[in-house]
This record gives C-alpha cells, structure tokens and sequence, in this order.
C-alpha cells in the first residue's frame, strides 16, 4: 500500500484534540528536547498527514494525544540512552544536523520494524509507525538498538561509524591508559615512552571493505562495528598478558631481547589481507622496523584473540 493522502480536515473533535493536547504543548516539548540535546531542535509533524493511518485506534479520535506520546517517547529514550552514553548528545546533533524530530510512516517493505522505529532522513530524526500499527507500542520506537541502528546507517563523511566511535569511547579510551601503564612497568619505561597505535580508521576500512565481498557477507561478524574498540583493547591485553608469562619484566636478558626488537617502544593492532606465517590460523604477532605488530585477518577479527601474542618468544 502506498502513502495515503492528507486528510483535508479532521472532525471537530480531533481538531481540539490536536489543538489542546499537541498545539498547546509543542512549544514546551520542543524546549525540552533543545534543553535535553543542548542545541535549538525543532518539532516538525503533520496531523493531517498522519491521521489516515488511524485504523480504528488510538490516533483516531485522539490524534493529539498519539502525537505528543510519540514525542514524549522519543525524548524519554534519549535522554535515557545520552545519560547512559558519554559524547551521544554531539553524536545525534552531528548526524541528524537539520536538528528537526518528526513523525512519518514506515515506507520500507518488509518493514524494518514490527509496531514502530526511527531512521535519520536529510539529517532529520524520524520517529516511524508501522502500517496498521500507528500509536501501538509507542514508547520504544528509539530504544537503543532502534536509535543506534539509525545513527550508524545515516550518511557521514567520517572514517568510522556510529557505532564504531561509540564503542571505542566506552571501551577502548577509558582503559588503554592502563594497559600502557602495565607495558611500561614490564620494559621499565615511562608510559609517555610507550606507543599503542590502534590503527582504527585503517581496520574499520578493511573490514568494511570486506564485508562488502560475497565471502565477507558470509564470514565477517555482524557486530564487528561494535566490537572496533573492544577487540582492539583485549588484543593489546593478550600482549600483556604474554609478556607477563614469558617474563619480560623479571628477566633481564628477555627484557633486553624485546626492547632490541621492538626499538621504537610501538605496539600496534592491524589488520591484514593475509597472514605472512602459514602455521598461523587466526592470528600472529610480527615485529617489522622495530614495531610489534598483532595482527589479524577480516574473517577472523575477533577470533582467538587471547592467542595473538602466544609466539612473541618466538618473534624475540
């Protein structure tokens, strides 16, 4: 079914519907989500347009009230998500930059969503309906994964996604401190002495490459993207946990044996096209001009990384 036309004029009574529950309170709800998001946001939503789809339900002689719901709704879950998630406030004002929330129908077929959901369109949060589903389940449409989905598909000129950035804030950036502190304490350096190079833009290409093949839309993990931050931390952290078994720290002569290998004080994570080792399945470290690096491939990111390192005495 395509989109219904507008209506050309409500009843009397969803008219005062609208009017004293919708009209009458846009101006304070649209303080609200510009308060909440800390930037001028407008609300920008057609009863006409969305009264056809009543089907028999709430909107039908309630549209205002329906409509404010909505709102309601999608303002509850950012303000719970931007509680729950450091830098999520400049994220939605970065993607949806029109900083516009509106309300329109589900036009994708299938559906992305059963009762309700969200995407960013021309930089506009949109809260969706479903077909035959309007004012059903009204206050999830931006739960997390609905509103996270949807910032990480709308269009950006940045080299990582949504959810790529977002899980490197919540878990790479608040503890690669310490895993560079537990390095420098094993070589006997200074943490500024020590370099841990991530390589994130470059990995995330790769893989995003990948995924686009017929074997990665096979082999690649789904929630890749989410992990970016999180695998790149317990890759760094299986070093660790290497160089405290083989005793770097303890013995002096496999101290010495490392810092002349790895003379530039750099570990890095990357991901390759093709492992140089045959013996190697999933992973394998290198040292290359004075750079430890751990690497892996596209179909195995993420496996095995507890074993990245398990060869480092035999790359010393």
């Amino acid at each position: 079914m395509g989109r219904l036309p507008p209506a050309e004029k409500l009843s009397l009574a969803v008219r005062k519907n609208v009017r004293d529950e919708w009209d009458n309170n846009k101006a304070d709800i649209e303080q609200q989500l510009s308060s909440l998001l800390e930037t001028t946001w407008t609300i920008d939503i057609t009863p006409n347009a969305i009264w056809p789809y009543h089907n028999d339900g709430y909107a039908k002689e309630s549209l205002g009230s329906c409509i404010k719901s909505y709102v309601e709704g999608a303002i509850y879950q950012i303000k719970y998500l931007t509680e729950r998630y450091a830098g999520l406030k400049a994220e939605i004002n970065d993607i949806c930059h029109a900083h516009v929330l509106t309300l329109d129908l589900e036009e994708n077929s299938p559906p992305r969503f059963s009762y309700g959901g969200g995407d960013v369109q021309d930089g506009k949060l949109r809260v969706l309906f479903v077909e035959n589903n309007l004012g059903t389940n009204i206050d999830y449409c931006l739960e997390e994964k609905t509103l996270f989905d949807a910032l990480n598909m709308a269009p950006s000129g940045k080299p990582l996604s949504f959810r790529a950035r977002q899980d490197i804030r919540d878990n790479y950036d608040p503890n690669i401190a310490e895993v560079r502190h537990q390095i420098a304490e094993i070589l006997g350096k200074t943490d500024d002495q020590i370099t841990l190079t991530p390589n994130f833009d470059e990995n995330f290409a790769k893989l995003a490459a990948y995924g686009k093949t017929s074997e990665g839309k096979t082999n690649l993990r789904e929630d890749w993207q989410s992990h970016l931050g999180n695998f790149a931390l317990k890759y760094l952290q299986a070093l660790v946990y290497q160089m405290k078994y083989i005793k770097v720290g303890e013995d002096e002569l496999i101290q010495e044996g490392f810092l002349e290998a790895v003379s530039t004080n750099e570990m890095a994570l990357r991901v390759v096209d093709k492992l140089s080792n045959s013996d190697s399945s999933y992973n394998e470290l290198v040292i290359e001009d004075g750079i430890l690096y751990l690497q892996t491939t596209p179909q195995y990111y993420g496996t095995n990384i507890d074993y990245i390192a398990s060869k480092l005495m035999d790359a010393l």
